[in-house]
């Protein structure tokens, strides 16, 4: 029953390493240095607890009668005495090897409570290292929470800003804009009035040129015509002033 209940805690000893060892992997290492530090011991503080003496084992047979019971089957006393002798040395030896592999039940005792003792500090250290790593878990969560509302801040401030100066830029390029269009429309309208004035001014002066030409040509006809009159009168009277000198001419010669 005892060794049932040895057997017992070691299992359960092993299925609690086996739990150290996986926690272990997955807290930081830290912890885990101040958790192995406070668990590992040598040998469980082990008590040494001595076996039964030699002299105060009993043996499983009687000595004397047997060395009488060798004296009745023809040994003498001395060969009888010495082969009980080397039977009770076979007997110890025996009994050596026997309390070498068994446990007393002090010692069972003993490794049990000191099972049991390193099993709580086990217990108490994992709640310590569950307690202590759950609390930096939720510090290092609370913390990236933090910083996450602050990049989040950070990145609403830097897209306002960033849209409010891209909508002040469009505002400014759309009044350029606008400012570019009104000052080329006005320049199109003083331009489009130049050329008005310059075209009304010029049909005005091609007008005036056109009635001074015709009015010149108007002149010059009447000036043709007055010296073709002038020309034909010379002419009539030169032809009559020729005949005149050739009547006279004529009668003269008569």
């Amino acid at each position: 029953m005892w060794s049932r209940s040895v057997w017992r805690l070691l299992c359960s000893d092993g299925r609690a390493g086996r739990r150290v060892s996986i926690l272990g992997g997955r807290f930081s290492p830290a912890l885990r240095r101040d958790f192995f530090t406070t668990t590992t011991k040598e040998g469980y503080d082990m008590r040494r607890v001595d076996l039964t003496p030699l002299e105060q084992r009993k043996l499983t047979f009687d000595t004397h009668a047997l060395v009488q019971d060798l004296e009745t089957h023809g040994f003498d006393k001395a060969q009888a005495e010495t082969i009980v002798s080397a039977l009770t040395t076979l007997s110890n030896v025996s009994l050596d090897s026997i309390y070498k592999e068994m446990v007393t039940r002090a010692q069972q005792e003993i490794t049990v409570q000191q099972l049991m003792a390193h099993l709580d500090s086990i217990r108490k250290d994992m709640v310590i290292l569950e307690k202590s790593e759950f609390a930096n878990l939720r510090a290092e969560n609370q913390k990236m929470k933090t910083e996450l509302e602050q990049v989040k801040q950070q990145l609403i401030n830097e897209t306002s800003q960033i849209r409010a100066d891209n909508k002040l830029d469009i505002n400014l390029e759309r009044s350029r804009v606008t400012d570019m269009f009104t000052d080329q429309e006005k320049k199109l309208m003083e331009a489009t009035t130049e050329f008005t004035k310059n075209d009304t001014k010029t049909r005005s002066i091609i007008s005036e040129t056109c009635n001074k030409i015709d009015t010149e040509i108007a002149s010059l006809k009447t000036l043709m015509e007055s010296n073709k009159l002038e020309t034909i009168r010379y002419l009539a009277a030169s032809v009559f002033t020729c005949l005149a000198i050739a009547l006279g001419f004529y009668r003269i010669w008569k």
